[in-house]
């Protein structure tokens, strides 16, 4: 059996984030992850906005850590080279009862030391962000917000804390634990197990099973699903700027979002369900988040719609972020209830959560040879003719495309598979291959031949997001097999 000193359950944003900062010390670091792949969780449906600090006071935990974690940014990108834009945010006020909300949060940005906040008027408003309804009266102008993809963000985590030691362990999903001699075991229902001396319980939506499981506090987590639509890259609603409404008490409502790859998000709801798993999008939410998105920018159109998603944020009672040694059970340290701005906040709670291990007496002797950054992934669509050239004469496969909505090239697949992303979806975070207008429709099997081929794997093995999402049922005959692999 495997011993470490700690394990990390959860590779979402929070656990990823947490890896990254003990994998820069003297420790054995385990991250497991029921899933195939992480980001899988919670963080795959995020909208991947940078958030800039002004919606939660300082006398929060969340509001803390939102402003620690913002201002990391930059130099995490230039170390780890996932998507990143400092975009900034605008807040649009349509009535004078939304103009007075809009002063509260100017007066907190103030309050909490936000870099050039800027209480707008009208006019200005339309000068920061052309897209808006010629009706909004004022607003918020907060330049330091911005945004992300948030699964690159977490898969250069991973691979910069694996770097460093960390050892990932997917799959593992852990179904039962017990605390002996100084120690916990920690059981996967696969019959694989690992032993640590602290546990960090980032799971999530499933914080609070896991919390029970390991004897620690009894946590209830409210899951409020959000369902996001996503538009064309070629819809004429891109804005400059991730647009928000005013928001309200219990969401920061429907948001028009330009995200770093050039496709227009809309959403999210803000929903309590009671199936963690529902991930369902609705005729009749759609038409709500339209016709709310259209007030803030009249030229979101359902005609340029080509997916829709959901997720849960996993909400506490509190509202706020809780994490804390567990006064329970030993050798555990909870991060629940990491809801929005969980993803803004993440490099902060990473450091946040090793400052309460050394607290606890866990000894931080810092490697002599830490690594810091890792290599960036290359894409032929951000390449210049000349260097595709370059790039085509050391490997062909750089000009190969195979996903043409998104320009992905054969090796940007293969890529993603040697860094151990063997699912469609895997592939997808990776590389964005299945992200444009056809949603995967011609280039998905193309991408299970790769797989295919540069794994082993019978196509039939292969899966969307792993477990039983296999793509083809049945078996192939072998001479099918080798011939379409």
């Amino acid at each position: 059996m495997e011993q470490y000193d700690v394990a990390v359950i959860g590779a979402g944003v929070t656990g990823a984030a947490t890896a990254a900062v003990l994998s820069r010390y003297q420790l054995r670091v385990a991250l497991l992850e029921k899933a195939a792949d992480v980001s899988f969780g919670v963080s795959k449906a995020n909208s991947g906005i940078i958030h800039g600090g002004f919606h939660y006071p300082l006398t929060t935990l969340k509001g803390r850590l939102e402003i620690l974690g913002n201002m990391l940014f930059e130099k995490l990108q230039y170390e780890l080279g996932f998507p990143f834009r400092r975009c900034g945010i605008v807040v649009a006020a349509f009535s004078d009862e939304e103009l007075e909300t809009v002063r509260k949060l100017y007066r907190r940005g103030l309050e909490n030391r936000v870099p050039r906040i800027e209480l707008c008027d009208g006019k200005r408003m339309l000068e920061l962000e052309p897209k808006l309804s010629g009706s909004v009266m004022g607003g918020l102008f907060v330049p330091n917000g911005g945004v992300i993809e948030p699964y690159r963000y977490v898969f250069a985590l991973t691979e910069l804390a694996q770097a460093n030691g960390v050892e990932l362990l997917t799959g593992f999903k852990v179904g039962s634990a017990e605390w002996k001699d100084g120690m916990r075991t920690l059981h996967a229902e696969d019959g694989r197990s690992v032993r640590a001396r602290w546990t960090i319980n980032a799971a999530g939506l499933f914080a609070d099973e896991v919390s029970a499981m390991l004897g620690g506090e009894k946590i209830q987590i409210k899951p409020r699903k959000g369902e996001e639509y996503l538009l064309d890259r070629r819809s004429a609603a891109y804005p400059s700027k991730v647009v928000f409404p005013v928001p309200t008490a219990h969401s920061k409502g429907v948001l028009v979002i330009p995200t770093v790859d050039g496709t227009t998000m809309v959403g999210p709801t803000a929903d309590i369900t009671e199936d963690k798993e529902d991930n369902a999008s609705t005729a009749g939410n759609m038409k709500r988040i339209f016709d709310m998105a259209k007030k803030m920018v009249p030229s979101v159109s359902e005609r340029d719609l080509i997916t829709s998603f959901s997720g849960s944020r996993p909400v506490m009672d509190t509202e706020d972020f809780f994490i804390a040694p567990s006064e329970s059970a030993p050798g555990l340290i909870q991060a629940a209830g990491i809801q929005s701005p969980g993803l803004t906040a993440s490099p902060a709670i990473g450091e946040y959560i090793r400052d309460l291990l050394r607290k606890e007496g866990v000894e931080m002797k810092e490697k002599k040879n830490i690594v810091t950054s890792i290599p960036h992934a290359r894409a032929i669509r951000f390449q210049s003719r000349e260097e595709a050239d370059r790039l085509h004469a050391e490997n062909p496969a750089w000009t190969r495309i195979i996903c043409r909505c998104e320009s992905i090239s054969e090796a940007e697949i293969v890529n993603a598979i040697r860094h151990g992303h063997t699912t469609i979806d895997g592939i997808k975070f990776y590389t964005r291959a299945g992200m444009g207008r056809c949603q995967g429709g011609f280039c998905s099997y193309k991408i299970m031949k790769i797989i295919a081929r540069e794994t082993g794997m019978p196509l039939e093995e292969i899966t969307k997001r792993g477990g039983q999402s296999k793509l083809l049922r049945g078996r192939l005959g072998k001479n099918h097999t080798e011939e379409k692999a």
